[in-house]
């Protein structure tokens, strides 16, 4: 691997981590009350959680996609995003921040180990790097949201 490349990787983890000049998502979640989880203030269309469901979802359709050619994506956008407010218990709440933590783990280790030029074989052009930069990006705009939710709820630093 030549030096632009190993940077590039590098710098690919950052934005997949987050963090920098920006909140992480686990800066954005962390110390949230649960009674907070499910609200959606000021007449707007979502809740943390389902923002977080959607995260978890939308990047674990993108990790599979990326991996597996016989990966059927979920119908959208319905099946992005979860009907239900608020989680069902903190189980629920848990297991999917473990799940966004897992995927992006096992995303980055993808990255590390694949040519990310190359053209997905079952895809239409995609490559590793477009989905991780379509990852990054998407989770990006998604954390801000959360924070401003917080920011409205009266739960943000």
């Amino acid at each position: 691997m030549n030096n632009e490349h190993e940077i590039l990787i590098k710098e690919l983890i950052k934005l997949l981590e987050g963090g920098g000049a920006h909140a992480t998502l686990k800066d954005a979640l962390d110390d949230l009350p649960a009674d907070l989880r499910g609200v959606k203030p000021h007449n707007l269309p979502y809740s943390i959680w389902q923002l977080a469901e959607h995260i978890r979802i939308a990047q674990g359709d993108m990790l599979e996609f990326s991996k597996d050619g016989n990966h059927k994506s979920p119908k959208w956008p319905d099946d992005y995003w979860p009907k239900e407010s608020s989680p069902a218990d903190e189980a629920a709440w848990d297991n999917t921040i473990k799940q966004i933590n897992d995927d992006r783990d096992e995303f980055i280790a993808l990255l590390k180990s694949h040519d990310i030029y190359e053209k997905i074989p079952h895809g239409d052009g995609q490559s590793i790097l477009r989905e991780a930069l379509q990852i990054a990006d998407h989770n990006s705009y998604h954390t801000s949201e959360i924070i401003l939710l917080r920011r409205l709820l009266g739960a943000w630093k």
